[in-house]
């Protein structure tokens, strides 16, 4: 009877210190990776199309199938609460690199943004203020207030699971889970898209694209495009950039769990125009933005030629460096440019009177869709003047941009 009890005590044991080496599903190493790396892509699929296309700027609409999943996914594996990360990301938005902003490295550094981005979060989700003025439309049904809000509960959850399911091992397989959006979303995103990249349009804020993170981040990469068109459910612009959360939310509307309300507008050129009329004006106004990193390239090969000038003349290395570090802002709008910059580019503009002449043009240019108080006919006028100056101007860049102008249509 004893040795009965010993054996069976001793294979409780054996079962026991098996399934915490193993738990109940036994994978090998890389079985485990891929698990690790699909729950974590769910996640960051359930961030970018639900809280962020859908909740946050309304770019599309989901059935109760995607949403209902969206919805508990994103509870169990962040704890995350809709109206909560919806507040702040508006918020970002609505205040974007100011003091106000929950999380600018512009304001805050790029350091605190990467190191402290889940607990900048954390702080802003318990101001009520937020949440009241910028939390609106979200969720608000039994689940949402009974369950969903519970935002440790469904953590909690997901590592009882883990461990049930791999042992020891799903200790780490939880901490990758939990690390991931904080990481990436909240760190790399919300920080190095906002300081360091390529841009697309001169947005008026610092976002830019990173990539090739499309796989690991969903198409949030692509941070200087959606800043550009934030109500647009695709955020991918250029041939060559792929934005997965697009594929993803195609695929749902040809099931019908989606419906897409907008995406980016392109600019459509046509044979160039005698004259710019106002159907040009509306193809100008309504890709502001396009026309913008349009122009700023030209600035760029007008800044290449004046380097080449001064390096022919081999000028001292001062007058080089003046306008090298200038250019980083020469495609900015003035109240961009930071105060520390705005003397050496007034520097760099009187050295260089074309480079002052294109921002000056710059600006007049943009005032078009500024400028509320004048009509239509009054506009179009205003740009039809434009485009004379910049073509007796004597500068190619001005003169080639003006004429492809003339050829946008809406």
């Amino acid at each position: 009877m004893a040795l009965d009890i010993g054996l069976n005590g001793s294979a409780v044991v054996d079962g026991l210190v098996n399934w915490l080496a193993n738990g109940l599903w036994e994978l090998s190493w890389w079985q485990l990776l891929l698990y690790t790396l699909a729950t974590t892509h769910i996640t960051i699929a359930a961030v970018t199309i639900y809280l962020h296309r859908c909740q946050a700027h309304r770019a599309l609409d989901l059935g109760p199938v995607p949403s209902h999943f969206f919805r508990f996914w994103l509870w169990l594996g962040t704890g995350m609460v809709t109206k909560q990360w919806v507040a702040i990301h508006r918020k970002h938005h609505a205040k974007c690199e100011t003091a106000e902003d929950p999380h600018s490295p512009q304001t805050r550094g790029l350091g605190t943004v990467m190191r402290r981005g889940a607990e900048l979060y954390r702080e802003e989700a318990k101001n009520e203020d937020t949440l009241r003025k910028f939390g609106h439309g979200t969720p608000d049904d039994w689940m949402e207030r009974n369950v969903y809000r519970h935002s440790v509960l469904g953590p909690s959850l997901m590592l009882i699971l883990d461990v049930a399911l791999f042992g020891a091992i799903g200790l780490s397989i939880w901490a990758v889970q939990m690390v991931w959006i904080p990481f990436w979303a909240a760190g790399v995103v919300n920080g190095v898209g906002h300081y360091w990249g390529y841009r697309n349009y001169e947005a008026p804020d610092a976002s830019t694209n990173l990539v090739p993170w499309g796989l690991i981040i969903g198409g949030e990469e692509l941070h200087n495009n959606h800043h550009t068109y934030p109500t647009s459910a695709k955020f991918s612009v250029k041939r060559y950039e792929f934005d997965i959360g697009w594929l993803y939310i195609s695929a749902m509307q040809k099931m019908g769990w989606a419906k897409v309300k907008k995406t980016p507008p392109r600019l459509r050129m046509g044979a160039v125009k005698p004259v710019a009329d106002e159907l040009t004006l509306e193809a100008v106004i309504a890709n502001r933005y396009e026309v913008m990193a349009r122009y700023a390239r030209g600035v760029r090969a007008a800044v290449r030629q004046e380097l080449d000038v001064l390096r022919q003349r081999k000028a001292q290395k001062a007058d080089v460096s003046l306008l090298l570090a200038a250019q980083r802002w020469l495609h900015r709008d003035n109240d961009k440019v930071p105060e520390r910059a705005q003397a050496q580019l007034a520097q760099a503009r009187a050295a260089h009177p074309v480079i002052d002449q294109m921002l000056i043009m710059r600006e007049e240019l943009r005032q078009l869709w500024l400028n509320t108080t004048l009509s239509r006919e009054q506009l179009t006028s205003q740009l039809q003047a434009w485009c004379q100056r910049a073509e007796a101007s004597g500068i190619a860049m001005l003169k080639e941009f003006s004429v492809k102008l003339r050829a946008a249509h809406a």
